[in-house]
């Protein structure tokens, strides 16, 4: 396989948000009966879109969530992006040594998206190659995102190499064609199950070179 087209997720492969998002998002369904551990929120909620995380956690409420909920959580994330938020280990250097054409595809709010990268200090490097769920019928799981990317990119689902970090990602690189590798290099992620799912692990951005080169 020649690689054409490098598609990264963004959450937990470019920028350290996990934690943070997840913390925040804790603590926001807490203030509204909803009091879970932080693991079980992470094991619950990563990888889903923002109404996803909206319907599941209505569900497990068992009513609907207050009108003005979604507005107060944005406030939190974006506050808390903006005075803790760092790039992932060795991204900064990888992108600025990319020989191959990349871009980021992801499950999370345009918006979202954007403060977080700025926030990091990415979007120089990924400015005008974004892609969100926002812009296709179905999100991960589904292939959608990724083949949609990769059109406007103009490659072949069979020549772009995906980095995920969780299930839901793999398994839509999966459908859509395309090799995929699991960066299992945070706290949350699981190389097994990354493995499991159809992904090659790897645990440092150091590694992504090497691996692109053996595809």
């Amino acid at each position: 396989m020649r690689v054409g087209l490098v598609i990264f997720d963004c959450d937990g492969v470019l920028i350290n948000s996990e934690p943070i998002a997840n913390r925040v998002f804790r603590d926001r369904l807490a203030a509204v009966g909803l009091r879970l551990p932080l693991e079980e929120v992470m094991r619950t909620f990563i990888g889903k879109t923002r109404a996803g995380c909206i319907e599941v956690a209505q569900r497990m409420l068992k009513r609907p969530l207050p009108a003005d909920f979604v507005a107060g959580w944005d406030e939190a994330l974006y506050a808390a992006f903006r005075a803790e938020l760092k790039p992932v280990e060795g991204v900064p250097e990888l992108l600025a040594a990319m020989t191959v054409p990349y871009c980021v595809a992801s499950n999370g709010e345009p918006k979202r998206m954007s403060i977080a990268l700025e926030a990091a200090g990415l979007m120089p490097f990924v400015r005008d190659h974004l892609f969100t769920a926002s812009e296709v019928k179905h999100p991960k799981p589904a292939p959608d995102l990724f083949l949609h990317a990769a059109r406007h990119m103009g490659a072949k689902p069979a020549d772009c190499a995906v980095v995920e970090d969780t299930p839901t990602g793999v398994k839509a690189a999966v459908a859509a064609g395309m090799k995929v590798f699991g960066f299992a290099g945070a706290p949350h992620a699981d190389a097994a199950r990354l493995r499991s799912e159809g992904a090659t692990p790897f645990t440092a951005m150091r590694e992504l070179p090497a691996l692109l080169e053996r595809a």
